[in-house]
């Protein structure tokens, strides 16, 4: 299975904000530089994520995002099952609308039961558990991502 864009920003925005000291609030900028990411698609992803609970927010001139409680708890599958907003896997339509076998057909149930075993997978993964911060590197680069300018 694999995940979209978005799913895949907002994971590594609660993966940076983990790694960044409590005390610091990192602007939307800055995690887009961070993340590799365009401020547009970040932005989209910091409502999502603080609609959820999983980061906060402090309006003004000194103002940023910071994880919460609840992101620092979050598990992987917990996050993919909240940002996944498809249906059904599969496009079961014909350019006429229905597909002729939706009354026989086993398949949609089948990719549901699928998806909930690979989220089923990953609900014992803890998203603030996967920075593995060991050097004096910033976390950009633990993870692998682009450096902050």
């Amino acid at each position: 299975m694999r995940i979209n864009a978005f799913s895949d920003v907002c994971l590594r925005i609660i993966m940076l904000l983990s790694a960044t000291p409590a005390s610091e609030l990192e602007t939307t900028r800055a995690i887009a530089r961070q993340v590799g990411t365009p401020y547009n698609h970040v932005s989209k992803a910091i409502i999502r994520l603080r609609e959820l609970g999983l980061i906060e927010a402090v309006r003004g001139r000194s103002g940023g995002v910071r994880i919460s409680d609840a992101g620092r708890l979050a598990t992987v599958g917990w996050v993919l099952r909240q940002l996944d907003s498809r249906v059904d896997l599969a496009d079961c339509e014909t350019p006429d609308g229905v597909c002729p076998l939706i009354d026989g057909c086993g398949l949609r149930a089948a990719l549901r039961r699928a998806r909930e075993a690979f989220y089923a997978a990953l609900d014992d993964i803890v998203i603030s558990e996967l920075p593995r911060n060991r050097s004096n590197q910033p976390v950009s680069l633990t993870l692998g991502l682009r450096p902050p300018d």
